[in-house]
């Protein structure tokens, strides 16, 4: 498979995205916010060699002004990582449950699976947390830009999901909240919390969103993405209730679904954790993700695609 590059896109003076393309596992987008002398990173990458690319792109970008704070959207470690190649100096600032998220993982030093093919090489070997938390809100400065911070007040992709909201240059960094062409994936968060969370997103009159993973989105077709997201939620809403019904498991679920238009997104073999998500919500019973993502490597053939 050919890869497409990663690029640093400036969307308004001083407001760059770093965009990965592909849609493969662990590949996310991430942002900078420069004004003056200060740098806010918007989460950093997966593995050392992917943040290593982004924060010299950043670098050579605003004459290597220093990080002064980075956010993190959420505490899954494609978008986290990354943390540990910040300079010492650089204050992380996070909901309270990502902090808590970050500090609870163990995909680091755990022998994984062999869900991934290839398997991650994630060339970093500890978390870092942030020091810094939030509830509700909070605001942030890069020189004069102002980035605010906003939880949907819910779970939704994950408990404790914030989006960057740069109120003037109308600039929306969702974290993943938002997928854009890519199949969305609510494994460890809520399916209720995750669709009303995309009606909440509906409030910022951005003319520029950078999804937390999939191609850039302007004013144009914001809707359209948040629509989409919204559809195929529902869809696999249904499919859990249809599957449930039927007494039917998640993978039987899954194969009785048709995916229609989402059928080719990226990743669709995430119907199936979709579906192991959506059950533990319908039925209150704990997520099984050994069997979550078993049942999702036999609906998919194998390993799943990684390219990190």
């Amino acid at each position: 498979m050919t890869r497409s590059p990663m690029t640093l896109t400036e969307l308004a003076p001083g407001v760059y995205a770093w965009v990965q393309p592909d849609g493969s596992w662990f590949i996310n987008n991430a942002g900078a916010v420069h004004d003056q002398d200060d740098v806010v990173l918007i989460d950093t990458c997966a593995t050392a060699a992917r943040t290593r690319r982004f924060l010299t792109a950043v670098a050579d970008a605003t004459s290597a002004a220093p990080i002064r704070i980075a956010i993190n959207t959420h505490w899954h470690g494609d978008h986290t990582f990354g943390n540990e190649l910040l300079p010492p100096s650089t204050v992380l600032v996070s909901h309270e449950h990502t902090r808590n998220g970050i500090l609870a993982d163990t995909m680091l030093t755990a022998a994984l699976p062999p869900i991934w093919s290839p398997i991650p090489d994630w060339g970093v070997s500890r978390t870092r947390a942030p020091t810094v938390v939030l509830h509700d809100e909070l605001t942030l400065y890069a020189g004069n830009h102002r980035i605010e911070l906003h939880n949907p007040g819910h779970e939704a992709h994950t408990h404790g999901d914030v989006v960057a909201w740069l109120p003037e240059q109308r600039v929306l960094f969702t974290g993943d909240l938002l997928f854009h062409h890519v199949t969305p994936l609510v494994l460890q968060g809520s399916f209720a919390g995750a669709l009303r969370a995309v009606d909440w997103l509906r409030q910022f009159p951005a003319v520029r969103i950078v999804p937390g993973h999939g191609p850039l989105i302007d004013d144009a077709e914001f809707d359209e993405v948040l629509n989409a997201q919204t559809r195929y939620y529902q869809l696999v809403q249904h499919a859990a209730s249809a599957g449930l019904a039927a007494s039917r498991t998640p993978l039987q679920a899954a194969r009785d679904c048709d995916l229609g238009e989402f059928t080719e997104w990226p990743d669709h073999h995430r119907i199936v954790l979709n579906l192991h998500r959506a059950y533990a919500d319908a039925t209150g019973a704990p997520m099984d993700l050994l069997t979550a993502f078993t049942d999702t490597t036999t609906f998919n053939g194998g390993a799943l695609d990684c390219a990190v």
